[in-house]
């Protein structure tokens, strides 16, 4: 809706150009993620339905320089959530864009993907337990470069996270930056750090990351380093890698099939928040996991596919993993629109 301006004098209306009445653009899109799964833990011998994501988001352009997003999750593993909230100013024809407001930060390839556009259907240990940080902030991004595409991206977040901003002030904002590199339309290359102070200690984080893809293949490998301030906690090293091939169909009902074969790696990892007598603890214990998968496209890639997986998982004889951090079976419908 917007409101009514006053009559011109009727000299200057009629002398005035059509054009000079136009609608400034408004655009309007809705888009949203479902991910429905089946789950079977075979040394438990038990199984669980859950609906992993049901994500509904506004985006569009207010102007030719202004756009926004807000976007929440009906069911983020059964809790709702408001995930982004955030204007952009485009200027320079877009290749500098200003944003404010919460949004997933600068960091890391794979934290970095919304749940259609990822290629398992449980996340990386770099996208779920040691990069995934989303915040309240503003960043300033450029992107520069014909033969080699560059993006280069920054912010000052609060580190309040989702839920705890009204009466939440600081002396020292987190940080994040992030530089994307494209070689011959075919691999890219990011670098990012990032600092977080969840609790009592600061803590640094260090990532690179590539791949490699055309219509066929994924290559992907990405290593992350999380340091905490004090040597409160022990260095955390954590891999992701896998390879994705493709095998196009020429059926209408199925368009293609993917093979995929993931490694990861996280050792004894801390969020950050101290126990009794500010001690950082183990919250999730060293693990290796190996996953194996295939993935149904219904139509094109990453808008409606069943994906099924096996994941593996490997401990040290005295951890105590979490119950659904353990060896499964998984089966999982997701469709965007």
């Amino acid at each position: 809706m917007s409101a009514t301006a006053p009559a011109a004098p009727a000299a200057s209306s009629a002398s005035a150009p059509a054009s000079a009445v136009k609608e400034p653009p408004f655009t309007v899109q809705l888009h949203g993620t479902v991910r429905a799964k089946f789950e079977y833990q075979p040394d438990l011998g038990k199984s669980r339905f859950e609906v992993r994501n049901a994500r509904f988001s506004l985006s569009g352009q207010v102007t030719p320089l202004v756009n926004y997003k807000a976007e929440i999750d009906l069911s983020d593993e059964g809790s709702i959530k408001m995930l982004d909230a955030y204007a952009r100013l485009n200027l320079l024809q877009r290749r500098l864009r200003f944003t404010i407001g919460q949004m997933r930060v600068p960091f890391t390839i794979d934290a970095h993907r919304s749940p259609h556009e990822q290629y398992f259907a449980n996340r990386s240990f770099i996208a779920k337990q040691a990069g995934n940080v989303r915040d309240v902030g503003a960043t300033l991004a450029w992107s520069f470069g014909r033969r080699v595409p560059v993006t280069l991206e920054g912010g000052l977040f609060n580190g309040s996270g989702l839920t705890n901003q009204k009466d939440y002030w600081t002396r020292s904002f987190n940080y994040s930056a992030k530089a994307r590199f494209r070689f011959a339309e075919r691999v890219n290359l990011s670098l990012s750090i990032q600092k977080t102070h969840p609790d009592l200690v600061d803590i640094h984080m260090y990532d690179i990351g590539a791949y490699y893809e055309n219509s066929l293949w994924h290559i992907e490998g990405e290593y992350l380093r999380k340091n905490y301030a004090s040597e409160a906690f022990p260095g955390v090293n954590v891999v992701d890698a896998f390879v994705c091939r493709n095998f196009p169909l020429r059926s209408r009902a199925l368009r293609q099939i993917s093979v995929l074969a993931r490694y990861d790696y996280m050792s004894d990892h801390s969020t950050g928040i101290a126990g009794a007598g500010g001690v950082l603890l183990v919250d999730d214990p060293e693990r290796h996991r190996v996953t194996g998968g295939l993935t149904f496209s219904l139509g094109l890639p990453f808008r409606a596919d069943i994906r099924v997986n096996y994941e593996a998982y490997f401990y040290r004889p005295t951890a105590e993993p979490d119950l659904s951090e353990q060896d499964k079976f998984v089966a999982e419908f997701m469709v965007r629109f």
